[in-house]
């Protein structure tokens, strides 16, 4: 455990980071790329206790991607020094997350301060180890606290920075008890509806979904957690998901291939059981829970309306398809207060009706899905306050999210063109 100052070693800078600096950046984000390639099996071993194999292999490549990007991405946003930030790590996506919020910063900031979650703390702990095997220049840069929240918060309110990942509520109350002073990057989720309209090819669109809902089991904040369906669509979707969900390679997370494996969380196969009880009737495949060893069977449910339904964080390879008529449907239910709170992304195939670059809150990917286009280079989620936020001068503002772009030159909430 490291023991964090409780107090900075002097005022916060507002340098910028130097042209002739990049060099530098470049030279250590390579060191990274290489640190993270010549430890791969390492990381991939430490990774799949918690995460399916081929979710592990997907994430070590973002990260190196990532990590390649670092120089143009902090040349692009000029972030200022920032002193210290002070970091929430996510349960999941944990290297990745750590790349994110902790390598990165990293390059431009004196110190970051990682708090890992307590679920996967040790984890994060092995991982974090792995890398100062090959770089001990990162001991004195990045350092995992296992700090209660109550000390780490401490840390928070004497940082220039600090950045949640969560449930808002959570982030709000920790937001509140850090103080005024830093600036401060809430990160949650959103539902990530998928369109699938009269004009989309269900075979290519099955596809998208079962990576869309499949990745890590189900457990990511990108997954989609409701699907609309054309009516013309509803039974050639049906049919090719339910043949594809009998045929998926089930067990060891540890085993290349598997996509279906116990889930990491407690609370996870709790919440799948509740829902899937919840809408028995309703059920057209799956629907098997064994709690005792964290087993959910690929289950989905076929609701005949969206109407008054706000979908939970399912977090689990549970299917939720409604079928729609007209977009307008759509278009109601994403600007229902609920779902305008947590707008994060909303993928569309095939439905030209819905215009525009925005459902509701949510920024629309087109015949792409959140997995294609998120980017750790660049801003991250929509314009839902509970998806992401960021507080700066006693002002919250929903909209996605880049550390280096909040401390840039010309941040989001100045730029010509940012929206607040």
């Amino acid at each position: 455990m490291y023991a964090f100052a409780t107090a900075r070693q002097g005022p916060a800078t507002d340098r910028r980071t130097p042209r002739r600096d990049l060099q530098q950046v470049h030279a250590r984000s390579m060191e990274l790329v290489a640190a993270t390639l010549e430890a791969q099996d390492r990381l991939i071993g430490v990774l799949t206790g918690i995460t399916p194999y081929d979710a592990a292999r997907d994430e070590l490549h973002r990260a190196i991607r990532t990590l390649s990007g670092a120089t143009w991405e902090i040349a692009r946003n000029d972030p200022r020094r920032l002193d210290r930030v002070a970091v929430f790590l996510p349960s999941n996506n944990v290297f990745y997350s750590y790349v994110l919020f902790g390598l990165v910063p990293a390059l431009y900031s004196g110190e970051v301060a990682v708090r890992p979650s307590a679920r996967t703390r040790g984890t994060a702990l092995a991982l974090h180890e792995v890398m100062l095997e090959r770089l001990p220049w990162l001991r004195g840069r990045v350092r995992l606290a296992e700090a209660s929240q109550r000390d780490f918060v401490k840390v928070c309110a004497d940082s220039d920075a600090t950045v949640f990942t969560g449930r808002y509520d959570n982030g709000l109350n920790v937001m509140e008890r850090v103080g005024p002073d830093p600036l401060f990057l809430l990160m949650g989720s959103g539902p990530n509806p998928m369109v699938v309209g009269p004009g989309a090819d269900p075979a290519a669109v099955c596809r998208s979904l079962l990576i869309s809902r499949l990745y890590n089991s189900g457990q990511d904040c990108l997954c989609t957690d409701l699907v609309f369906v054309h009516r013309s669509r509803i039974r050639p979707l049906l049919d090719r998901l339910r043949a594809h969900l009998s045929a998926l390679p089930v067990g060891d997370r540890r085993r290349p291939g598997t996509l279906i494996a116990p889930l990491v969380y407690e609370d996870a196969v709790e919440g799948a059981a509740e829902f899937l009880d919840a809408h028995r009737y309703h059920l057209v495949h799956g629907g098997e829970v064994r709690a005792e060893d964290g087993y959910v069977a690929p289950s989905v449910v076929v609701l005949p309306s969206a109407e008054g339904f706000s979908p939970p964080e399912l977090f689990s390879p549970v299917f939720c398809l409604c079928a729609y008529d007209d977009p307008d449907e759509i278009r109601a239910w994403a600007q229902t207060p609920a779902e305008l709170e947590r707008g994060m992304y909303a993928t569309v195939f095939g439905e030209p009706r819905l215009t525009g670059e925005l459902l509701g809150s949510a920024v629309i990917c087109r015949e792409r899905t959140t997995f294609d286009v998120e980017d750790g280079n660049q801003p991250f989620g929509g314009y839902g306050p509970q998806a992401s936020s960021v507080r700066r001068d006693g002002t919250l503002a929903a909209r996605p999210l880049l550390l280096s772009a909040e401390a840039g030159a010309a941040s989001p909430a100045t730029a010509p063109g940012g929206r607040g």
